[in-house]
């Protein structure tokens, strides 16, 4: 059992509706198969995060490459759109079918904590976005723009976001981020992407950068590790080599960018 805290924001029109779940109204216990992994919330900042995109309760939202779906448990309680998971194709080989059919299971196991998740399939090395084209209000992504460098889909991603939002949508975007000036191939190896590289993909597929955030900043991190960005929480990649080194940096610096597509 989990104590969460909730609020009622058209009580309270002028405050954003994110810093209503972390303020504290109406406490309510869920079950046990509801309660969110909290621990990454002190790198990660979800709520500010949701809130700096702009975020609302009426939003029809999709989230691309949501992996084990640790996002989508803050957002699919956030909101009473539509919230479409982007997840792997199945038919890409055993890792992506073991990872979608994990994150399908997962959804399926509590229909009222995920009842306005619908999973969808996105491929952007194959071109596909399984949403219908001007259908969502958001796209969501975090941390998965060096994926798409090392498959050579970045361009095609971007693309294919444009294309599923509404006009005056908001792309929503959170990225390891590498010093500037390195290399794509070097941002394909190692997971730190420049911000210049993301904003230029993003203008090259029509986008708008509106604004950037530091919320999900980390000075600690010298972006210089061994295995990369996997060196560092939550991977951890050298196992019990300089792990409380690397635990203490904390999770990776990332960019925190809000991008709007036109009005037409």
């Amino acid at each position: 059992m989990k104590v969460v805290v909730f609020a009622n924001p058209s009580r309270y029109p002028m405050v954003p509706i994110f810093k209503f779940i972390l303020a504290c109204c109406v406490i309510v216990c869920l079950p046990a198969q509801s309660e969110r992994d909290t621990s990454r919330d002190q790198f990660r900042h979800p709520f500010e995060t949701l809130d700096f995109f702009g975020i609302k309760a009426d939003m029809d939202v999709l989230e691309i490459s949501p992996g084990g779906g640790w996002y989508t448990d803050v957002i699919a309680p956030s909101i009473k759109g539509t919230l479409y998971a982007g997840h792997f194709n199945p038919e890409n080989g055993d890792y992506f079918k073991r990872s979608h059919d994990r994150y399908l299971k997962k959804i399926e196991s509590d229909p009222k904590l995920y009842g306005n998740v619908k999973m969808t399939v996105f491929d952007a090395g194959k071109e596909i976005l399984l949403v219908e084209n001007e259908s969502v209000d958001a796209v969501l992504t975090f941390r998965n723009v060096h994926g798409w460098i090392r498959s050579n889909s970045e361009s095609n991603a971007f693309a294919l976001f444009y294309k599923a939002l509404k006009p005056g949508g908001v792309l929503g975007l959170v990225q390891h981020r590498a010093k500037p000036g390195v290399s794509v191939e070097s941002m394909g190896k190692t997971g730190y992407v420049s911000q210049e590289y993301v904003v230029g993909l993003a203008k090259k597929a029509g986008f708008v950068l509106e604004a950037s955030s530091e919320i999900n900043a980390n000075a600690l991190d010298t972006k210089d590790h061994p295995k990369g960005v996997w060196t560092l929480p939550p991977v951890l990649r050298l196992g019990d080599e300089n792990r409380a080194f690397y635990t203490s940096i904390g999770e990776s610096d990332r960019m925190t960018l809000r991008f709007r597509k036109p009005q037409i």
